[in-house]
């Protein structure tokens, strides 16, 4: 018997399986990826009597890998909030997936595990975007404002690592970074402890501020775009960036555009805060978009594909 942990490189992935794995250790084959890298199922080679788990990526992206190892006899236990479509009924299938705009995979694993992680759950939401889920979870915790500010600023800088076109892009591989956490069941101690955090923290600084200097390619009531140069630093911060902008401008929907090596673009898109809906019906529009209501992305636009992004963003938006 074989177990692989397959899961999103980015905040939420990582911190769902850090809990997990802090609850029951297992030697497991780790697939990953940069953040955008979600079709992950398909890369896994399992079979009769393994254990895959799966963490932060959309069902319905993997639905042909999933019923793959399905058919082989290998047990799946999937936790995610993407959109999903048709769950498949399956008796090795355990399913926990819940698309709600406030819910992160984190949550759904803390729920699973019944708060006994709870704080590397808070870690997770604060940097999926989800502040007031992430506050609201913190509760039982009895943290005071510093304390939460830590866990805010964790978050956001496991999930502004996560963000590239290539694992070249990011400061840490994804798998690195889940390593680096592993040894740490409160957040707390890594921060303390980790030279990697402050490696992270002056990373993430820098690269906002250059991103602070764009300015907007198209500004609307609506929505705004900006395009960011073809650099590692503007594909790193696409994402929080994104974030940022979207508590800035909390009635209003962002595009960021990061410019590629081939002259695409690889998109984030953010919600209005005021809403979370919208972000996965643009980017569902485009062959390689996807994500969920609040928070998506499309990993190739080709440039001519600009006005018709302009266009969908109008119509949804």
């Amino acid at each position: 018997m074989a177990n692989f942990d397959v899961f999103n490189g980015d905040a939420d992935g990582i911190c769902a399986l850090h809990q997990l794995r802090l609850n029951e250790p297992v030697d497991s084959t780790l697939v990953t990826g940069v953040k955008r890298d979600i079709k992950l199922l398909d890369g896994v080679e399992a079979g009769q009597g393994d254990i895959v788990t799966v963490l932060d990526i959309s069902l319905d992206k993997n639905r042909d890998g999933l019923l793959g190892l399905l058919d082989k006899g290998a047990r799946v236990t999937y936790f995610d909030h993407h959109f999903a479509g048709e769950i498949p009924e399956h008796d090795m299938l355990d399913a926990h997936i819940d698309t709600a705009a406030n819910v992160c995979s984190s949550l759904l694993v803390n729920d699973y595990l019944q708060g006994k992680y709870l704080s590397w759950a808070v870690t997770a939401a604060f940097g999926d975007n989800l502040f007031d889920s992430a506050i609201n979870a913190a509760k039982p915790l009895n943290l005071t404002d510093a304390q939460l500010d830590l866990l805010k600023g964790l978050g956001t800088y496991i999930n502004y690592n996560g963000y590239g076109a290539t694992i070249e892009d990011l400061h840490f591989a994804p798998a690195e970074m889940y390593r680096l956490i592993s040894p740490y069941a409160d957040p707390f101690g890594f921060i303390e402890e980790a030279p990697q955090y402050t490696v992270l923290k002056d990373g993430y600084q820098q690269d906002i501020q250059s991103a602070a200097d764009i300015k907007p390619e198209l500004e609307k009531q609506a929505f705004a775009v900006y395009i960011l140069p073809d650099a590692s630093w503007a594909r790193r911060v696409s994402g929080v960036f994104a974030n940022q902008l979207a508590h800035d401008f909390p009635d209003r929907a962002h595009a960021i555009l990061s410019q590629k090596h081939d002259g695409a673009f690889l998109v984030s898109i953010r919600a209005p805060l005021s809403s979370r809906e919208g972000a996965d019906d643009v980017c569902r529009q485009f062959p390689s978009g996807g994500g969920r209501k609040a928070a998506a992305g499309i990993n190739n636009l080709p440039q001519q594909d600009f006005d018709r992004l302009i266009t969908v963003m109008t119509e949804v938006f």
